[in-house]
């Protein structure tokens, strides 16, 4: 693994300029540092709160010949939650919504994947929220792949996921005087993927 780390005192940025790989076929690991998995909901109707989660890991197997070989699995760690707004991460932490003493783990293991454009590719799967799990859809988008100043074979991929958090019993909601409610179930995850080959 230690041939994934920048010398010391180097930069970790690398030229986004950098041309694409023809074939970045392998087994490959989620970059912590330059990936973000996002959320984003309606609040009180009027408004949109974001976050993210800071704490995942994840493992994919890319094959560029026949996509449908490919497969990832993410975990994300619920108590990693940040809004920007402490109390209102310790809400989203409390058994009101995500509940991490009993549940500390989301997973999403794909069960398919199918290239649907040039750079395109539709994974499905099975999320585990609060140990319930249902299938979703996601369609990524192949951002970039490049052989960065260090040596590694480098992908990227956005992605968003539109999800209704009342299928995963996150409920809790509060009836505004208005009208409508605080929190909006649909909620987005939204991914911005990089990952680095390991085999």
């Amino acid at each position: 693994m230690g041939r994934h780390r920048a010398p010391e005192g180097a930069t970790t940025d690398f030229d986004a300029a950098t041309s694409a790989l023809a074939d970045v076929t392998g087994d490959y690991a989620v970059d912590v540092a330059h990936t973000r998995i996002g959320i984003r909901a309606r609040h009180a109707m009027v408004t949109t709160v974001r976050g993210a989660f800071t704490q995942f890991s994840g493992t994919a197997h890319l094959d560029t010949a026949k996509p449908s070989a490919s497969s990832v699995v993410l975990r994300i760690d619920t108590a990693s939650i940040d809004t920007g707004t402490p109390d209102r991460d310790g809400h989203l932490r409390s058994p009101d919504f995500l509940d991490v003493e009993r549940y500390p783990q989301m997973l999403f293991t794909s069960t398919g994947v199918e290239q649907v454009d040039d750079d395109v590719y539709r994974v499905t799967g099975d999320l585990t929220i609060k140990d319930m799990t249902r299938p979703v859809s996601v369609d990524f988008t192949l951002t970039g792949s490049a052989l960065d100043p260090f040596g590694n074979t480098r992908v990227g991929f956005e992605g968003a996921l539109a999800i209704k958090r009342s299928d995963w019993d996150l409920t809790w909601n509060t009836v505004l005087d208005t009208g409508g409610v605080l929190v909006s179930d649909r909620i987005q995850v939204e991914f911005d993927v990089s990952a680095i080959k390991v085999s």
